[in-house]
């Protein structure tokens, strides 16, 4: 992943900070002063969690909540590869203006699943590798009563700032931007034993496509899901054949209530923001990853891509 060019936070403006709460109303104490600073110094600030805890926030800021931009997380980031270009927008709409930007952004809850689990916390560590240094303060609240112990030993890694009662102070876990991205190295596990399996090329994509849709109805899916998922595995099977040795292998199976697509290929990702920036309309390229995270519910993605799996849910 040399290509990245990686930031440390913390070192100036940007400051990406983990703040532990215990349970929903300890959440708006947590967040409260936070948000009444940025009101009172004229920061604009995006709040982007689950929509309860907006609405618990408007409570308790009254008319001052006006002020403050919400977004649904369920909307946002139920794929946490959508997060950070929502940020990049936030970021891109309001920066230079000679103002601090503030941001409070809870993409981890109890349910989700553990495939999720593992994707949120590629984002957090992503987080640290996105902005580079803008005067932008983003805060990820964490429920200690909710989340896992390792869940919350996570975020303490991940994130360079945290706030557990005590007021912020440096993570002694947090091992830096490089340390971090590098743990997405890693392979993703062999395909289920029962998976779907075919090989394509060039010249067989067209009949992939076919095999596929016939796969994913059998399955269950809707036919605008089927469609979906088609295109969202042809764009990436594409990518497989211009960058990944022009051929693939294509999986696929139920697991947990969603069906999983794979393509597998001889390629590399050596840029690990690659499948959350927004593409490039006027050169055309980067299109197949981000289309890819917009259709499906969860996408993972590895360096050495050996394997990018889909997740559409069944239900």
């Amino acid at each position: 992943m040399s290509t990245a060019v990686l930031c440390e936070p913390g070192s100036g403006d940007y400051r990406h900070e983990a703040r532990f709460y215990a349970g929903r109303e300890a959440f708006v104490e947590a967040t409260l002063p936070f948000l009444r600073e940025a009101i009172d110094e004229g920061d604009p600030t995006l709040v982007v969690v689950s929509a309860g805890k907006i609405a618990d926030l408007c409570d308790a800021l009254g008319a001052d909540s006006d002020r403050i931009f919400f977004a649904d997380m369920a909307d946002v980031g139920i794929n946490p590869a959508r997060i950070i270009p929502a940020w990049d927008q936030f970021i891109g709409d309001h920066a230079g203006k000679g103002r601090r930007l503030r941001g409070i952004g809870e993409p981890i809850w109890a349910e989700r699943t553990p495939d999720q689990l593992v994707e949120c916390a590629r984002h957090e560590a992503l987080l640290n590798a996105a902005f580079g240094d803008p005067a932008f303060w983003l805060l990820c609240p964490y429920d200690s009563l909710a989340l896992p112990d390792e869940v919350l030993a996570e975020a303490r890694r991940n994130h360079p700032l945290v706030d557990d009662g005590g007021g912020t102070r440096p993570s002694d876990r947090y091992p830096g931007v490089q340390a971090l991205v590098d743990r997405f190295d890693e392979p993703l596990g062999e395909p289920a034993a029962h998976a779907h399996t075919l090989e394509f090329s060039e010249r067989s994509l067209s009949g992939v496509r076919r095999v596929l849709s016939g796969w994913a109805s059998e399955a269950g899916l809707n036919a605008e899901r089927v469609a979906d998922l088609v295109v969202a595995a042809n764009e990436v099977a594409t990518n497989s054949l211009r960058h990944g040795g022009g051929s693939g292998t294509l999986s696929v199976w139920p697991q947990n209530g969603s069906l999983l697509c794979e393509v597998r290929d001889r390629g590399r990702i050596t840029n690990p923001m690659a499948d959350r920036t927004r593409p490039d309309r006027s050169s055309g390229g980067g299109r197949g990853l981000w289309l890819a995270n917009q259709l499906c519910e969860l996408v993972q993605i590895r360096s050495d891509a050996a394997g990018m799996r889909l997740h559409v849910q069944l239900a």
